[in-house]
């Protein structure tokens, strides 16, 4: 990215540009980027196209100002940190199902962070509710976050097994990838009625106060640790609801696949 672009990507998450690629800078980017833009799927069910490519991603964050899943949060935050000077890699991850059982390769894009100052960090924007900040990756002990605690564990195969809360999360591959290599796990996940995202509707973003999330009719906000759920009852609620709670304007409700 150009350095108008860098700063329009930054005026979309309200954050001054850093001074230096320094860790800090990175916890203050990362947290903003949660807060700013959501986890969101609606394109799938909207019928619009996903592409795997840098310009398109920052056209959709930025421009439309809009959100995504992981290719797109992940890639497009990995594009800003590229032009701010940070050293980034993609790294591919297999998502860890309820029963325990490992998904597909490339079902999750989450980045290796080098800065300035030495540190090596997992930044990961597009994992829905997980850290609210940069994850050490050479910390092999309990790592505190408002998000949960998590713990980086590494494998006998040279992988990398992020957890929460005692829960696996993810199993990370180190080896660095570009954004092209995520094709069939956009594939995958924009197609298969297996994927979780061809199965539900959500749309979630970190708040000061928590979080605040809407599943399909179902809008759920957390306050201070405490849920307060509310049924949504006609489109113009979820339209509003989109505009007022994520800042996405949209034209219709996308179907709910779980309705």
């Amino acid at each position: 990215m150009n350095a108008s672009r860098t700063d329009a990507y930054l005026r979309r998450i309200a954050t001054p540009r850093p001074s230096a690629p320094t860790a800090q800078a990175l916890r203050t980017l990362h947290l903003a980027h949660l807060r700013a833009v959501p986890f969101e799927n609606l394109s799938i069910h909207l019928g619009e196209d996903i592409t795997l490519d840098e310009e398109a991603i920052v056209t959709k964050l930025v421009d439309r100002h809009r959100g995504g899943f992981c290719y797109e949060l992940n890639g497009g935050f990995a594009a800003l940190l590229t032009a701010l000077g940070f050293e980034v890699s993609l790294l591919q991850a297999r998502v860890y199902g309820k029963e325990g059982h490992l998904g597909i390769p490339y079902d999750h894009l989450a980045l290796r962070v080098r800065t300035a100052d030495g540190a090596d960090l997992l930044a990961d924007v597009g994992f829905g509710a997980h850290s609210h900040f940069p994850l050490d990756l050479g910390e092999r002990g309990e790592q505190g976050d408002p998000g949960g605690v998590f713990l980086v564990a590494g494998t006998n195969d040279g992988d990398l097994r992020v957890t929460k809360d005692g829960a696996p999360e993810y199993l990370l591959e180190q080896r660095p990838r570009e954004l092209r290599d995520f094709e069939a796990g956009r594939w995958y996940n924009t197609t298969s009625p297996r994927s979780t995202f061809t199965r539900s509707l959500v749309c979630s973003l970190v708040t000061d106060e928590g979080r605040v999330t809407l599943s399909g009719r179902t809008l759920t906000t957390t306050v201070g640790g405490e849920r307060h759920v509310t049924a949504l009852t006609s489109d113009r609620e979820a339209l509003d609801t989109y505009r007022d709670s994520f800042g996405i304007e949209l034209d219709r409700v996308p179907p709910d696949p779980a309705a």
